[in-house]
């Protein structure tokens, strides 16, 4: 039979693949379900299965310890910022442009500009194995709010210097994702410009995009978490591209930053936040690793009305079919285009599966 004469099949997203538009970044993302079920004789990792102690004498983030750079930390007894001992980026003024040939940004080629910025660690919590997933709400709320202090403070810092910069929080949580310390703890980086990918959410109207998600909330599908006291929910958007990435966002109303939030949205965000990462390390019964990157109003901040960005938590990670399996961008998705196995469908169904309890803590209580 030719192939004009073969019979059509119904279009199937969880058999046939296709291809997903993220409207936040103008990009797609190539979905396969048909190869969830090849063997895997790739590389595979030990995980991290060891029990931390409270208490890490050779820590440079423990409380009372020396850093790398001989300063020593005070005995905090909550959250603790500092600069980072190693910067990717230096304060004070632009360098000045004695020689203009060699900064031109109308030379496409070759273009480039000085800047300047500030990074900051900060360590959740005084104890060095008592990540978010386990800490008491409280704690977490401690742990927002100081993002919200640090967000204003850097923000200030900005306004002085003139011109419109970017306050990015993020977390690189576990060594598969390149932690130094093992430390719960996450980074500020403070910068002269707005980076390519919340610019590119800013460009494509973040807001009205992520706005929409509420949508989600209806459908279900994708829907991994909820707390709707407070208006936050956490999906597996429809263009994910790790495996189990999740956005997690307000959907009640716009938000812009950290600095709009209400005492019961900085509340339930700490809920719901916690749950989410709970369900993460249960799912392999691990510390489960990620990228955690927070996505607001750039600095200083626009006029609300006017304002296209609304905060939400990106968090990517790695982990593909087991604690020692990960997923790796290479090849075709370097080349050309990411690609992904599972669907976003089948991973928020996964997710939502899993136990509410820690895994640790349910062992305790057996």
């Amino acid at each position: 039979m030719s192939p004009a004469h073969l019979e059509v099949p119904n279009f199937e997203p969880t058999e046939h693949p296709h291809r997903r538009y993220n409207p936040l970044i103008g990009k797609h993302v190539l979905v396969s379900p048909h190869r969830t079920k090849r063997p895997w004789k790739g590389q595979t990792e030990e995980p991290v299965l060891t029990t931390l102690p409270e208490y890490e004498a050779t820590c440079n983030l423990c409380p009372g310890n020396e850093r790398s750079n001989g300063n020593r930390n005070p005995m905090y007894m909550d959250t603790f910022t500092f600069e980072n001992d190693f910067p990717a980026l230096l304060p004070g003024p632009l360098p000045s442009l004695q020689q203009p040939s060699k900064v031109n940004p109308s030379d496409t080629l070759f273009a480039s500009e000085p800047i300047r910025g500030r990074c900051k660690v900060i360590c959740f919590h005084p104890k060095h194995d008592l990540t978010i997933a386990r800490m008491n709400i409280n704690d977490v709320v401690r742990v927002i709010r100081e993002w919200k202090n640090v967000y204003m403070e850097e923000g200030r810092m900005l306004e002085e210097s003139s011109g419109q910069g970017y306050v990015q929080i993020f977390e690189n949580r576990g060594a598969m994702m390149g932690a130094s310390a093992p430390h719960p703890h996450g980074q500020v980086w403070s910068l002269s410009y707005i980076p390519d990918e919340p610019q590119m959410e800013l460009n494509n109207l973040a807001a009205s995009t992520l706005m929409s998600s509420a949508e989600e909330v209806g459908r279900k599908e994708r829907v991994v978490e909820i707390d709707e006291e407070s208006g936050w929910v956490a999906v597996v958007p429809f263009w994910a591209v790790w495996p189990f990435e999740t956005l997690l966002l307000p959907y009640k109303r716009h938000i812009p930053s950290l600095i709009q939030l209400n005492d019961n949205e900085v509340i339930g965000l700490a809920r719901i936040l916690q749950r989410l990462l709970v369900r993460y390390d249960n799912l392999f019964s691990c510390p489960f690793p990620y990228s955690m990157g927070l996505h607001q109003s750039p600095l200083p901040p626009s006029d609300l009305d006017s304002d296209v960005a609304h905060i939400h938590f990106h968090f990517y990670p790695p982990l593909l079919r087991s604690a020692g399996v990960r997923k790796f961008l290479v090849g075709f998705e370097m080349m050309a285009e990411v690609q992904r196995d599972l669907t976003p469908e089948q991973a928020a169904e996964r997710l939502r599966a899993l136990p509410g309890v820690h895994y640790l803590d349910q062992k305790t209580a057996g």
